[in-house]
């Protein structure tokens, strides 16, 4: 199952968006968004108080189904929409797109979602881009990561502290690094068309980025 859900960020950060997806999920004006990109909208999810009346009318009229929620809560309306999604499809691969590019409360709280427990142990299955960027989640083990073919650089985002931190195939290279906060080694690159990391406790953000 592969999932987008589009959050409400800018639309000019958008990727361009060429994968079939087998779910469209819109978040707040992300649904309006969706329209506006003429892509489809099977579930629009929020309290929408970010469209104006007939914003709201053209996104209930073009969703298969609406899920509203009210405007004060203690979740984000991506936090509602993530959970809603990975209830049902618990194996899905989810696209998040929007989660970028505007406010940085609202990105920071997207970025540290994975974090809560509630969605932890499905962080390695969600994926944040826009037209710059893609990040994906890593949990403690041996991972290989694949090279985007427009993507310059490679990062590895330690959200957490993090054991045992190696780093191979890439051009800056570490070994059993023992990262005590929070870090983020930037500006790495591919030498070849795959790059190795391991490590033995934590949660990683690998993003693979490009200059605009």
């Amino acid at each position: 199952m592969n999932i987008l859900l589009a959050a409400g960020g800018p639309i000019s950060k958008w990727p361009d968006i060429k994968t079939n997806y087998d779910l469209y999920v819109g978040v707040d004006r992300g649904s309006f968004f969706l329209q506006q990109k003429g892509l489809p909208l099977d579930v629009a999810v929020g309290d929408f108080d970010s469209l104006d009346s007939q914003e709201q009318t053209d996104v209930f009229d073009l969703a298969k189904k609406v899920i509203t929620s009210p405007a004060e809560k203690d979740d984000t309306d991506t936090q509602l929409a993530l959970e809603m999604v990975l209830k049902e499809y618990p194996n899905a691969k989810i696209t998040i797109v929007g989660s970028t590019g505007g406010r940085i409360d609202h990105f920071l709280a997207n970025l540290w979602i994975v974090l809560e427990p509630r969605f932890n142990k499905y962080c390695q299955n969600i994926y944040l881009q826009d037209r710059q960027n893609t990040i994906a989640f890593l949990l403690p083990g041996e991972h290989t990561i694949t090279k985007e073919v427009d993507k310059q650089y490679l990062a590895y985002c330690c959200l957490t502290p993090v054991s045992d931190l190696t780093l191979t195939k890439s051009k800056y290279t570490l070994d059993n690094q023992q990262v005590l906060y929070p870090t983020s080694y930037a500006s790495n690159e591919f030498i070849g068309s795959q790059a190795e990391v391991t490590f033995s406790k934590g949660i990683i953000a690998v993003i693979q980025s490009k200059d605009e």
